[in-house]
């Protein structure tokens, strides 16, 4: 049976397929639904509209190849909208979907049940709107912390300027506290790890099955966040994957290495198993 989960991100809304428990295929419509979430604190009405029909085109293309259930889940830029029922509603008359607004806490759940399939480990996701962290230890969470920071909404406070940049991204990961990990092996999900990832690998369009398993030196990332800082939003266009996040994959490359730094992480690999997989878990109680 083919069941198909679509996520409504800050930046993207994605669709997976799956059968037999396994991911057929993914797309990604880049839409940036959080486009000024930082500084109004509202989704607005354009956003709400190309976002809304972007889940309704993946709905029907799952419904057309034939799945049996879809399930629709929205993270950082619905949950903490107050006006979000401008969205949920569209994407209600468009197609009927009821949208589950899930909580950072379950953001990082089913981040970390996708990536790493019960194993120990912890996962880093830095998307649109916010970033998770979640450590596993012995088959239980042991850390979990979700902050309102993501590529999106560092774009809209200080666009590519690396200086203001950090003053925010360094503010922000003081809320991640104190917690020691170096001793864990570590996992970046999300569409700003995926995009460095096909950086890393010269793509000029998105490969999931050669940039999963990528693996990144907390050096190299930072060398890689400067590169793209100090490259023109058209040039990063033009000779990468980037497409419409062009202006905000330095800024994501940023708070990646912030977070790493911050919880004594040296090096990270890549998943592109992720929430849509972890989300098709706990709806259909796979372990």
């Amino acid at each position: 049976m083919k069941i198909s989960v679509i996520d409504v991100g800050s930046n993207s809304v994605r669709l997976a397929t799956m059968a037999d428990g396994k991911t057929l295929y993914k797309r990604m419509n880049t839409t940036r639904l959080g486009e000024g979430l930082y500084l109004s604190g509202l989704i607005s009405e354009a956003a709400a509209e190309r976002t809304a029909q972007a889940v309704a085109e993946f709905y029907a293309l799952a419904k057309h190849d034939g799945a049996r259930k879809i399930y629709v889940f929205a993270t950082a830029a619905v949950r903490s909208a107050p006006n979000r029922n401008i969205f949920l509603e569209k994407v209600e008359k468009l197609c009927g979907a009821q949208v589950e607004v899930i909580s950072g806490e379950t953001e990082a759940q089913i981040g970390i049940l996708g990536a790493l399939k019960g194993r120990d480990g912890g996962i880093i996701d830095v998307g649109g709107a916010s970033t998770e962290v979640i450590i596993n230890s012995n088959g239980k969470t042991v850390y979990s912390k979700s902050v309102n920071i993501g590529a999106v909404r560092l774009f809209d406070a200080a666009g590519r300027d690396k200086s203001e940049l950090l003053k925010i991204i360094e503010r922000s990961a003081e809320e991640f506290g104190d917690f020691p990990a170096q001793e864990y092996d570590f996992v970046a999900i999300g569409g700003t790890a995926g995009r460095l990832a096909a950086i890393e690998h010269n793509l000029k369009e998105y490969r999931p099955e050669i940039t999963h398993g990528t693996v990144f030196t907390l050096d190299g990332l930072s060398a890689m966040a400067d590169r793209l800082l100090n490259m023109s939003v058209e040039q990063i266009r033009s000779t990468t994957v980037c497409g419409k996040s062009s202006e905000l994959v330095g800024g994501g490359a940023l708070l990646l290495c912030a977070v790493m730094r911050k919880f004594g992480v040296k090096k990270i690999a890549v998943s592109e198993s992720d929430n849509l997989e972890g989300y098709f878990y706990l709806k259909e109680g796979i372990k």
